[in-house]
């Protein structure tokens, strides 16, 4: 399996992410509920098990950059009004990405017998 690039993998978050806003329009869920973030959780968990686990710190912030901007604060802007609850949501996010990465990393011996360890 080929492994995203973190700047792809960055540019993969950034564009499902905006394509995510109108299906949770359809649904009635742009506004600050659980449904949304565990959406875009799934979105980063989807866009790092096709990733290198190095990309996640940019596949978080990009799916928290529409979820505050236009899920929690409306037109786009970003408002940081509650810190910790905003890191919590990058961390969140980012976690998603990171394990998801992490689970499909290739483990054990390459054809042609060698370890993989640079994965």
């Amino acid at each position: 399996m080929t492994r995203l690039a973190p700047s792809m993998s960055a540019a993969v978050a950034l564009s499902t992410s905006a394509a995510l806003l109108p299906a949770l329009a359809v649904l009635g869920e742009l506004r600050p509920t659980w449904v949304a973030l565990a959406a875009y959780a799934a979105l980063c968990a989807a866009v790092g098990g096709r990733s290198r686990p190095s990309a996640a710190p940019l596949i978080g912030p990009s799916a928290w950059l529409f979820h505050n901007g236009f899920v929690e604060h409306h037109h786009g802007a970003l408002d940081l009004a509650a810190p910790a609850a905003e890191a919590a949501h990058v961390l969140l996010l980012t976690s998603a990405a990171l394990a998801a990465a992490l689970l499909a990393t290739p483990r054990g011996p390459r054809p042609g017998g060698r370890y993989d360890l640079a994965a």
